[in-house]
């Protein structure tokens, strides 16, 4: 497996990827993992982490494109040609980008690619400045074209098979539906939390979980925040995620200072149980985007109500039956908050239902046995190529 990302931290991706090495893990599957040289070990049986070169000294890496993950890439695929050379795979787990080099590389060795597609490069990169012209947005979408054709087979987020199978009909495609375990704090460490951020017992909490990046739709959420004050003056909003300074919240800086909004810095994946029984709504606000966002998958089992916004990507796994779903939009964001703190009934049936869903349908067992049949798949296509 070959991963652009610094891992092991509580980040989208690197926790994706957790959890798909623990599965290979307990059904038996040996990995070597080559990676960013940031990041913390962990250990299962059968993983071999290696980590790429660090030229420059490197110990972080921001969300989304930069220099630093550009050079970091560039020691990746010097490392991924070196364990090529040295190792015999039976196939190379490819996430994002690296898919690139791995379908070039492996490929030489007769080695089939999986490639991971966690989002859509073109999707991604035309909100940056360079990559918003026709035709950079062409050349993305050619690329991310010969990359899904020459893929031995994919496995996207949830909400992004469609684009695969548009593209590529005859490429075998799959969509990563990722454990929705029910993890809850007990009381006492909520309470302890609510009164660490000074937030009065009585007062509704909206919470928002995530990045800050543009996408997210969080100009909007703050947008709704006067609106939903308005109904209901003691609302506080939390915002968790945040990872250094962030434009997106200028404009929140007179909120922030009216106790109205409450800014949190990333948190360890332990942390996140204790501020989703903080909520009594937790919102998706995002904007735009193929790929589902993984804290859909861990709102669901929190038992808490959900109003997110209504795009493709979150009807992947969400429902008026679990959730209320809204135009991405500032008024309809505060009308959807404002109906669920306005009729516990509902708040109550939407949490139940998300709860069951994610109990039923995104267990671990299930997931396991998902990424068991996806590698069979994989190791049949390395058994034919032999």
């Amino acid at each position: 497996m070959v991963a652009p990302q610094p891992f092991y931290q509580d980040r989208g991706t690197p926790i994706a990827l957790r959890q798909v090495l623990q599965a290979l893990s307990e059904i038996g599957r040996p990995v070597d993992l080559l990676t960013y040289p940031i990041g913390t070990d962990v250990e299962y049986p059968g993983l071999r982490i290696f980590r790429a070169g660090n030229p420059l000294g490197y110990r972080s890496v921001p969300v989304g494109l930069s220099v630093r993950k550009l050079v970091l890439d560039v020691s990746l695929v010097a490392a991924l040609r070196a364990r090529l050379v040295r190792e015999r795979y039976l196939a190379v787990h490819a996430v994002e980008e690296a898919a690139f080099p791995a379908v070039i590389l492996a490929r030489r060795h007769g080695v089939p690619v999986l490639y991971d597609m966690q989002s859509s490069l073109p999707e991604q990169l035309s909100r940056l400045p360079g990559f918003r012209t026709g035709p950079a947005r062409r050349l993305l979408e050619r690329a991310e074209r010969w990359l899904v054709r020459h893929s031995s087979l994919i496995v996207t987020s949830a909400g992004l098979a469609a684009r695969v199978r548009a593209t590529a009909p005859d490429v075998p495609v799959r969509e990563w539906h990722f454990p929705s375990a029910p993890r809850h704090a007990e009381r006492r460490t909520v309470e302890a939390l609510r009164a660490r951020l000074g937030i009065d017992p009585a007062s509704p909490v909206v919470l928002y979980s995530g990045t800050f990046e543009a996408y997210q739709g969080l100009p909007e959420l703050i947008g709704a925040i006067p609106a939903v004050r308005a109904c209901y003056p003691a609302a506080v909003f939390v915002f968790v995620g945040a990872d250094g300074s962030s434009e997106v919240l200028a404009p929140a800086q007179p909120l922030i200072a009216a106790g109205a909004l409450r800014i949190v810095e990333r948190q360890p994946r332990d942390e996140m149980p204790a501020f989703l029984g903080l909520a009594d709504v937790l919102v998706s606000p995002r904007a735009y985007g193929g790929n589902l966002p993984l804290k859909i998958f861990d709102y669901l089992a929190a038992d808490r109500p959900i109003v997110a916004t209504d795009i493709p990507t979150h009807r992947s796994v969400l429902s008026e039956e679990r959730a209320v779903l809204v135009a991405p939009r500032t008024e309809a964001l505060a009308e959807g908050i404002i109906s669920v703190l306005g009729d516990a009934a509902r708040a109550r049936r939407l949490a139940a239902a998300g709860r069951h869903y994610a109990t039923t349908h995104l267990g671990w067992v299930r997931f396991r046995d998902s990424v068991a049949s996806l590698y069979a798949e994989l190791e049949r296509h390395a058994l034919a190529g032999r």
